[in-house]
């Protein structure tokens, strides 16, 4: 692990780095399923939760072009399930407000709030993530300067091209951004590819298996701040 560096700006993953995402999600596909039960009991009794899941999955992989934009997917999905059924836009809409609204009813970690106080105090931060959660409607995003998604670029981590983009933003180069995330692949690997700096949150302890060593590792973010506090100075005074 590295600590001989400086950075100006830190781009953070979302799902599983700020709040796990599987309770989120099964939360959502329940309220989705009560929902359809209500409104379209016809689609409900083909496609209860299982078989949703089956058909969403179908959907993504017969649509590569949607790979990097998960409402669209879902979107799709619920098209499919509710028209054959005679069920009409509206109430795919409708489904998929209900699914989108529980989406983002996320419990952030208990480390994450105040570390990323601390840290929005130091450097700017950046939401960077394939998923679609809305930092908005979850209620941090007056603690980043912006956000960006695999969905608003047409990229998705890994590929160089997202991180670059939220690089140029900030009008900074790849190497003076530290990106931090769960994913050994998406995250670590990708971003340094595309020349970030990295930060692994791995609050698993799980063992590194990747040919491509992260910068920083740390269990939670709150160890993260605690990390960056001994990297060089540097990284808070160029915000001054």
């Amino acid at each position: 692990m590295r600590t001989d560096f400086s950075i100006q700006a830190i781009t953070l993953d979302l799902d599983d780095t700020l709040w796990p995402i599987e309770p989120v999600m099964l939360r959502a596909e329940r309220r989705l399923d009560d929902w359809l039960k209500t409104h379209c009991p016809r689609a409900a009794a083909i496609y209860p939760i299982p078989a949703m899941r089956a058909l969403r999955d179908r959907i993504a992989r017969e649509n590569p072009h949607l790979a990097h934009d998960f409402s669209a997917q879902r979107r799709l999905s619920l098209h499919t399930a509710l028209s054959e059924h005679g069920y009409a836009q509206t109430h795919v809409e409708g489904a998929y407000t209900e699914f989108y609204a529980a989406r983002n009813e996320v419990e952030c970690y208990a480390d994450v709030l105040p570390a990323l106080a601390q840290l929005a105090a130091r450097f700017p931060l950046v939401s960077l993530t394939n998923g679609n959660a809305d930092i908005e409607r979850i209620g941090i995003a007056h603690l980043f300067r912006f956000s960006i998604s695999s969905r608003d670029c047409g990229f998705a981590k890994p590929a160089p091209e997202i991180f670059h983009v939220a690089c140029d933003r900030l009008g900074l180069t790849p190497a003076a951004v530290l990106h931090v995330g769960d994913d050994p692949d998406l995250d670590v690997a990708g971003a340094g590819a595309a020349g970030l700096r990295t930060a692994w949150i791995n609050r698993t302890g799980a063992a590194w298996s990747h040919a491509r060593e992260p910068d920083l590792v740390a269990h939670d973010l709150a160890a993260l701040a605690d990390l960056l506090g001994v990297v060089k100075a540097d990284c808070a005074r160029a915000l001054a």
